[in-house]
């Protein structure tokens, strides 16, 4: 499967779970897509706590969903955010997000894809978002 074929099905999947967000406060909706190396896809939405600091990213929904079952090979994630269940804007991942993928992803290889549509979008590898990151191989 192409690369482009590759983002196109993760951007849709993302949008797709951007709509199950539970943003009642902040009524920001994010949705996520997580590629696994086998071709395998878990979806993520953020899920808001009205005491705020047990709110869950999309991300981290779906990296949570997809170790839970046993995955542990990760390719890429495709992320969008925006009110009213549309995209308006590139939304990257929070710093805790990118922490988790630093646990899981090699950061030279991981792709993390921020997109508005099929048409509109940009890729970074992980090492970009997080630079000099912290992660397993620093305890080895």
């Amino acid at each position: 499967m192409s690369g482009t074929s590759t983002n196109s099905r993760l951007i849709c999947a993302a949008i797709e779970a951007m709509g199950r967000s539970y943003s009642p406060y902040s009524h920001f909706q994010v949705g996520a897509a997580l590629l696994t190396g086998s071709g395998k896809i878990y979806q993520g939405c953020n899920i808001e706590n009205a005491a705020y600091t047990p709110t869950n990213c999309a991300e981290r929904t779906a990296f949570f969903k997809a170790v839970s079952e046993g995955e542990r090979d990760f390719a890429a994630i495709c992320i969008v955010g925006g009110k009213a269940g549309k995209p308006e804007s590139y939304t990257a991942p929070c710093g805790v997000c990118r922490q988790v993928m630093m646990e899981f992803c090699s950061p030279r290889t991981f792709r993390v894809i921020l997109a508005l549509d099929e048409n509109h979008w940009k890729e970074y590898k992980l090492e970009e978002l997080l630079p000099m990151g912290f992660g397993p191989d620093n305890l080895a």
